[in-house]
């Protein structure tokens, strides 16, 4: 094995997350090919070891198979799957030693159930271990099942886990889903189970298990599978150094769950300290810390969406951005909307709208800070209604834009415009009161409710269906301080609470009643810009990590593979 080469990059390939995954790969393929240990002259020839397997495969088959003396055992050197040493032979499984295939009492018969020797699921294999505590075989259940001798090697041939392997440490019974083997020389069993675990071998039990939806790996098929054998004494070499090996990848396996462990915990303190702490001067020490941080507190991709929601959620709750006594109060901003939305009513530009519920001071879920107001959303906006039905009749190749649901997005108000359908409206009548202006904010209403979307500038027609909300925002709060409302976690709180139905489904009055935290409008903008530069440095974030992941996994492959020629 050539460590140099793998200690050269070990900082680098050591942080894919995969890594020792493959480097536990990379053991079993140099074993089973003969390059983790030197050979030995001195070593007793393969030839004895077949001497003795013959011998004892005789005594334990029939007296019409015992016929077949020791020439039969073993491939010809051509057929061999892997390029292992000289002195190296390959047998079939059947021809190391007993093979079973396991079998199941009938479960309405308690008889066959008890203590008294372990019964073995596909569940039961744990990587180097056997779990023996489940349900067990009683004396008179052996007499059903098939009992499984001491250090067999046992390997679920059906399912998912296809390919798990593991050497008994006593006597089992085991079900139907697993194979068994029981090497004619006890000293077989290590080695020949590294055999079944090496890459050679478990692609090939999956290519003979066929592509059904269960793929099966039948006995008949298994016991044909061949294995390459080296000497006994090369066998017991290659087994200690994996035990050394293994040993190590379980260090390293220990120290990277410790240092991910240690690191979750300190993101998962500085974002409960962000989402709920409600002292001023401590919150702002610990997002001063997330914000100069926060690249060093994620290593996944996945993790940068819990950064995103807590920027967001910063954001409504005014932490992200420093106050201004300067700034006009936003009670003085409603006061204004107010007004502005009887002047709209009076010139019939828009409807009268219904009265909105009362805010209840006691049910608020977090303070404001000064300057601050809470709304219902219906006092924020001009428009609030639903799409329109019937549109297939509209269904076109080309024309004006139809946004549906699956346009709409659960972390981002940013539409998806991969699957685009179109639409040919009449002039007049259907579609018209649903036709979307730059500024609507689109809300799913129906199935997955609080999906979102916001129409920028210069989108071209466009129109909804009865599954979707459409909300105008009056012109002073045009922009994205709403949107961002909506996909914070406070926002997505609410379009969990009221749904109702099999299908869930949320009211227009549902939607009128959100609750809006509103800042002073110079605030609002501070907010928006501040949440945009740092969803594009999540962005990047995201980009690079996505890069770093690709580029160390293209690494760790390389060095494994030159390590693996090198050594040859």
């Amino acid at each position: 094995m050539n460590a140099e080469l793998l200690l050269a990059h070990y900082d680098r390939i050591s942080d894919a997350s995969d890594a020792v995954a493959r480097l536990r790969k990379f053991i079993l393929d140099l074993a089973v090919r003969g390059k983790l240990v030197e050979q030995d002259a001195k070593d007793d020839p393969t030839s004895e070891l077949l001497d003795q397997i013959a011998s004892r495969r005789k005594d334990n088959r029939s007296k019409k198979s015992s016929k077949v003396g020791r020439s039969a055992l073993g491939m010809s050197p051509e057929k061999a799957l892997i390029e292992t040493p000289p002195t190296w032979r390959w047998l079939r499984i059947d021809e190391i030693g007993i093979t079973q295939t396991g079998t199941t009492p009938p479960s309405g018969e308690p008889l066959y159930f008890g203590n008294f020797i372990p019964f073995v699921k596909p569940a039961d294999l744990n990587g180097n271990s056997i779990d023996y505590a489940g349900a067990g075989i009683s004396e008179a259940g052996i007499q059903y099942s098939r009992l499984i001798s001491k250090r067999s090697i046992l390997m679920v041939c059906i399912g998912a886990t296809l390919g798990k392997a593991n050497l008994t440490d006593r006597d089992v019974c085991c079900n139907q889903q697993i194979n068994a083997v029981t090497p004619y020389v006890d000293e077989l069993a290590e080695f020949t189970l590294l055999a079944l675990k090496a890459s050679y071998f478990q692609e090939l039990a999956w290519a003979k298990a066929g592509t059904g939806t269960l793929p099966i790996l039948s006995k008949g098929k298994w016991e044909q599978l061949p294995i390459p054998v080296p000497p006994i004494a090369e066998q017991h070499r290659i087994v200690a150094k994996v035990d050394e090996l293994m040993a190590l990848c379980d260090r390293l396996e220990a120290t990277q769950h410790e240092q991910e462990t240690r690191r979750e915990q300190l993101t998962a303190s500085v974002h409960h300290h962000l989402n709920n702490g409600e002292d001023a001067e401590e919150l702002r020490t610990h997002a001063q810390f997330f914000i100069g941080h926060f690249p060093r507190l994620t290593t996944r991709p996945d993790q940068i969406k819990q950064v995103r929601q807590t920027i967001l959620n910063l954001a409504v709750r005014g932490k992200l951005v420093p106050q201004s006594p300067n700034d006009e109060q936003a009670s003085k901003l409603l006061k204004r909307i107010e007004a502005e939305k009887r002047r709209l009513v009076r010139d019939g530009v828009i409807g009268k709208q219904a009265s909105l519920a009362t805010i209840d001071e006691s049910t608020l879920p977090f303070c404001l800070p000064s300057g601050w107001c809470w709304s219902r959303l219906g006092g924020l906006v001009q428009l609030v209604t639903s799409g329109s039905r019937d549109w297939a009749k509209y269904y076109s190749s080309e024309g004006a834009i139809f946004l549906r649901m699956g346009n709409l997005s659960r972390d981002s108000y940013r539409l998806r415009l991969s699957n685009i359908q179109h639409v040919s409206p009449p002039i007049d009548g259907e579609g018209s009161r649903t036709k979307l202006k730059e500024g609507d904010i689109l809300i799913s209403i129906t199935g997955e409710v609080g999906l979102l979307g916001l129409i920028p500038s210069g989108f071209g027609d466009a129109y909804i269906n009865q599954h979707t909300c459409l909300v105008r925002p009056m012109e002073q709060l045009m922009g994205c301080y709403l949107p961002q409302v909506f996909c914070a976690p406070f926002g997505q709180e609410q379009f969990d609470e009221p749904q109702r139905g099999l299908k869930n489904s949320f009211r227009l009055t549902d939607v009128t009643d959100f609750l809006v935290p509103v800042p002073p409008l110079a605030e609002q903008h501070r907010i928006v810009a501040k949440v945009d530069e740092l969803m594009v440095l999540c962005d990047k974030l995201e980009a690079s990590l996505r890069t770093t992941k690709t580029e160390t996994s293209r690494l760790l492959a390389s060095v494994l593979h030159h390590a693996l020629e090198a050594s040859a």
